[in-house]
């Protein structure tokens, strides 16, 4: 899944190019070329689809050139999750009736690879005999807000455990009572199933939207594609996997996963992951600082950036934006993009 905007790393990541076609890691890579790289080890790149917006074609194409235009799948409006999988579930059925599907957002940091590989690997042999909906579950190490939940049942054996409950994002008090008790883990949003799971689960709880999509199977993979799926996605309601299909279904299950993962959703986070100098600070660009601690300073264009006295602080210069602020202001960041829009319109989104 490739079509979101990372509006919490604006002003990098713009609606033009937001922030799955940057490298936001500074190893020469965008978070799309990496998600591509890391799942070439359990599935043929003939296999690998990738569901974006429209206005993201040509990025995709340039950015994974190995991709055929079929394998290229373009929305015509964002409509959450929930019709993004519904349409790569039924175009991918048409292809291949008995297939696993592995659905991940494009924009994710995993650190360790191998334990990633070996966690998808046990999660698609579980899917391949079962009707089971797989989610892959992080153990958390603080109480995240930003972050959906997911509760297990503490009794189950083995490696995949029965899903009791989700929660979507609990204040920081509710949050904390999760972490404290050991029975949550954070939702990672990356989903393994067979295909006829998935669209027995859309016919059960997303029957018009599986209506919709089922009716297009004349289409895909012909020219007439791109035309149905307009009209498709202009009869989908917008809704998430989570809450249209995840929280209802009887049969879904959590496999813990400890891969160094990162959804890289803020600043903050990209703090956590990027190389530090002996003062904690992220620095790209041509940066001079002093007396500054714990922060993260990005320019480019070969301007000389000369920091003095911050602490905690986010400096980004970009070609027509200049943001400073403190950098735990996470929530802020989508606030200033929403302002700019106001006062400029999308001059500077």
């Amino acid at each position: 899944m490739a079509g979101g905007i990372g509006s919490r790393l604006w002003p990098s990541s713009r609606s033009s190019h937001p922030k799955q076609f940057i490298d936001i890691l500074g190893i020469g890579k965008s978070l799309l070329q990496m998600t591509y790289d890391r799942f070439l080890s359990v599935c043929p790149k003939e296999n690998i689809y990738v569901v974006t917006n429209s206005a993201y074609s040509e990025i995709i194409h340039k950015q994974l050139p190995d991709l055929e235009k079929h394998q290229i799948m373009t929305e015509p409006v964002g409509r959450n999750t929930a019709p993004c999988i519904a349409y790569a579930s039924y175009k991918i059925k048409k292809e291949d009736e008995k297939a696993n599907i592995i659905v991940s957002p494009s924009d994710h940091a995993i650190l360790k690879e191998e334990e990633f590989t070996k966690v998808i690997e046990t999660s698609l042999e579980a899917v391949s005999s079962d009707e089971k909906l797989i989610t892959i579950g992080i153990k958390p190490h603080k109480p995240e807000t930003g972050y959906g939940y997911i509760q297990f049942l503490h009794g189950s054996k083995g490696e995949i455990k029965k899903v009791k409950t989700f929660t979507e994002k609990p204040n920081l008090e509710l949050a904390e009572k999760f972490v404290e008790s050991g029975e949550y883990v954070w939702n990672s949003g990356i989903f393994i199933w067979n295909v006829k799971s998935i669209v027995k689960a859309f016919e059960n709880y997303l029957p018009e939207m599986a209506e919709i999509f089922e009716s297009g199977d004349y289409s895909y993979y012909t020219k007439h594609e791109d035309s149905f799926i307009k009209n498709a996605y202009s009869m989908c309601k917008n809704i998430s996997i989570d809450y249209g299909i995840m929280e209802k279904a009887t049969n879904v299950y959590v496999v813990l996963g400890n891969f160094g993962w990162s959804d890289l959703g803020s600043w903050s986070s990209v703090h956590e992951l990027r190389k530090k100098d002996k003062s904690q600070n992220v620095l790209e660009g041509n940066i001079q600082s002093y007396d500054t601690k714990n922060s993260i300073i990005r320019a480019f264009d070969e301007k000389l950036v000369v920091v003095q006295g911050l602490e905690d602080y986010l400096v980004v210069d970009s070609k027509d934006v200049l943001l400073i602020c403190k950098k735990g202001d996470d929530s802020m960041i989508k606030e200033f993009a929403k302002d700019s829009k106001r006062k400029w319109g999308n001059k500077y989104l």
